[in-house]
């Protein structure tokens, strides 16, 4: 099926060489990157803690806080126990903070979809007031997406024909 045979998706007409979801998958689509930024937001901050707590092994996780590092995502910060060499902890950007709706995202899935029978292992909530934290869809004029086909693609300003 090609973009000008009737039916066809007008998706099929765009370029995907500049696809936003494509780029953050090159930094996030590796099953351990998210598992970090978890164990980041859940305040595991140190190498040794995050590896001990999350199993990922040694060169796996030095690689994913590199790339997250560099992709501006993590910061280091150094610290020094007293008698030891200085080490780093790594902490969120603006930019890594950003990704915390993401987290709750595919937390809420996995507990729709694969949680154990007791219920999901860990809630997000709103510190002000203790109730649970979700994710909300909601367009720019503030109306809320409930239904499930309530979201339609278009071509954005940074849209190119495909060829």
């Amino acid at each position: 099926m090609t973009a000008t045979t009737p039916g066809a998706p007008a998706a099929l007409q765009w370029s995907t060489d500049n696809c936003t979801v494509g780029r953050t998958m090159e930094v996030l689509g590796e099953r351990s990157t998210m598992v970090v930024l978890r164990e980041v937001f859940n305040g595991v901050r140190r190498f040794d803690d995050m590896r001990r707590h999350s199993g990922i092994p040694r060169q796996v996780l030095t690689n994913r806080l590199a790339l997250l590092v560099d992709a501006g995502i993590l910061r280091r910060v150094p610290y020094r126990e007293p008698g030891q060499r200085e080490r780093h902890e790594y902490r969120p950007t603006e930019k890594g903070f950003d990704l915390y709706p993401v987290l709750v995202a595919v937390r809420a899935w996995g507990d729709r979809y694969l949680a154990d029978p007791e219920g999901s292992p860990v809630e997000f909530e709103h510190v002000g007031c203790g109730a649970e934290v979700e994710v909300v869809l909601r367009c720019r004029d503030g109306h809320e997406v409930t239904g499930r086909r309530d979201v339609a693609a278009r071509p954005g300003p940074g849209v190119r024909p495909f060829s």
